[in-house]
């Protein structure tokens, strides 16, 4: 008893805050743009199912968010699309499955705004309390986002990239590949914990955040 009394359970809801509600937004918006654009191609399965929503609990995988708490490698419930209301099908599938990392790195350049403009009201690097938390959930959600369009652009089913590469393929290839997408999965667990995997994805997050933090930087020297 005298453990759980010593557990500092302040801290372990801080950082759980600090990394959950910048993932629900981060997946929200890219799950919310599959589906989206799916609609506007003529796929109305998403909206048909409620998915076109910026309501969190729509989109929440439980078991992919307990992963990404643990592990801090996780999922949402991906948005339904079926390409054959498409009228090109495989292009339209590719466009659908592009809209997810292009609207994380969206979100990521507005983030990134918010956090120039409101730096130094929520008292900078020496931000406290209230201000400290927020300040911090702002920058992880800009993290999360690039990381999320960097992982997604990965060609390993059932990621984003995968979708794109696949609908340069020829037909009887892509029909087949579609089939043992669901095994891709399988795949993607071994590679995500290799340590090559993560050094080459955290590079190419950390490069493309950084090119994209000129934005939250322009922001603040015109506002200071």
């Amino acid at each position: 008893m005298d453990a759980i009394r010593n557990v500092d359970w302040t801290s372990m809801l801080t950082n759980a805050l600090l990394l959950i509600v910048p993932a629900l937004v981060s997946l929200t918006f890219h799950e919310l743009s599959h589906g989206f654009v799916a609609y506007k191609l003529g796929d109305r399965t998403a909206k048909d199912e409620g998915r076109l929503t910026l309501n969190p609990v729509r989109h929440i995988d439980p078991i992919g968010l307990v992963m990404m708490l643990i592990f801090r490698f996780g999922w949402a419930k991906p948005v339904p699309v079926n390409m054959r209301n498409f009228k090109n099908p495989r292009r339209g599938m590719a466009i659908t499955a592009l809209a997810g990392p292009i609207s994380n790195l969206i979100l990521a350049s507005a983030v990134l705004f918010i956090f120039g403009l409101v730096f130094t009201r929520l008292g900078g690097l020496n931000a406290t309390g209230a201000n400290e938390i927020i300040r911090d959930i702002i920058i992880n959600t800009a993290w999360l986002s690039v990381m999320f369009a960097v992982f997604n652009m990965l060609p390993i089913p059932p990621l984003d990239g995968s979708k794109i590469l696949f609908s340069f393929i020829p037909d009887n290839a892509y029909y087949k590949l579609m089939r043992y997408e669901r095994y891709g999965f399988i795949i993607l667990i071994i590679v995500v914990n290799t340590q090559i995997f993560r050094d080459t994805i955290g590079s190419a997050t950390q490069a493309l955040f950084d090119r994209l933090f000129a934005i939250a930087e322009a922001t603040f020297n015109l506002v200071n």
